[in-house]
């Protein structure tokens, strides 16, 4: 099952069933961007929406993109505000935004099924203003050397969604390749996950 399909079947499923991850992204997503304000927010993936209505909160604009139908679907139901844009679309193909056009980008869970990173840093350097930040948070690389990537129960089946594994120094110079700094790094447990390594790694980068 090819990456676009395997989300759309699971978005019916993905905000009820029990997933540490999920529910860690978000609460890292809170924590790390509570206290900021911004003009315009590009949301890369937005899913079911499990972080739109609060960057609706902490934006005064949110273009939300997801290639998936069932998970915009989802998304859309929730009606998180008017002032939020859904649309459908590939990130691995020209973004829907026009040149320097927003402040925050926001990437959530995504980055792991995109093989190759060097596009997205350049479209992010493209539309970010100046000063514009990009905020990254994704499935840690040491917990996929140990096998682990996005999954989900299909009937009685198991499907493993194709992922890609980013180290971190990829991450860092790629987007310094592209002209984003990294201005912060942190490491992500959930609270069951003692004596294990991260479950996530966020990155605040500044064009």
């Amino acid at each position: 099952m090819n990456i676009q399909d395997a989300y759309t079947n699971w978005s019916a499923s993905y905000d009820s069933e029990r997933n540490l991850t999920r529910d860690l992204d978000q609460t890292v997503t809170r924590d790390s961007l509570a206290n900021l304000r911004y003009q315009s927010i590009l949301e890369l993936g937005c899913g079911t929406g499990k972080n739109t209505a609060f960057l609706a909160r902490i934006g005064a604009q949110v273009h939300a993109l997801d290639f998936s139908t069932g998970m915009l679907a989802q998304a859309r139901a929730k009606r998180p505000a008017a002032h939020v844009n859904f649309k459908q679309a590939d990130i691995t193909q020209p973004w829907p935004c026009a040149n320097q056009s927003v402040d925050l980008i926001v990437c959530n869970l995504v980055l792991e099924h995109i093989q190759e990173l060097s596009f997205i840093f350049s479209e992010a350097a493209r539309v970010l203003m100046p000063g514009g930040r990009m905020f990254i948070c994704e499935l840690h690389p040491f917990r996929q050397y140990q096998g682990c990537q996005a999954n989900f129960q299909h009937g009685p089946d198991t499907v493993a969604i194709p992922a890609f594994t980013h180290h971190i120094s990829e991450f860092i110079d790629t987007a310094a390749r592209h002209g984003l700094k990294l201005q912060t790094l942190r490491e992500w447990w959930h609270q069951t996950d003692q004596n294990k390594a991260p479950r996530l790694v966020s990155f605040l980068f500044e064009k």
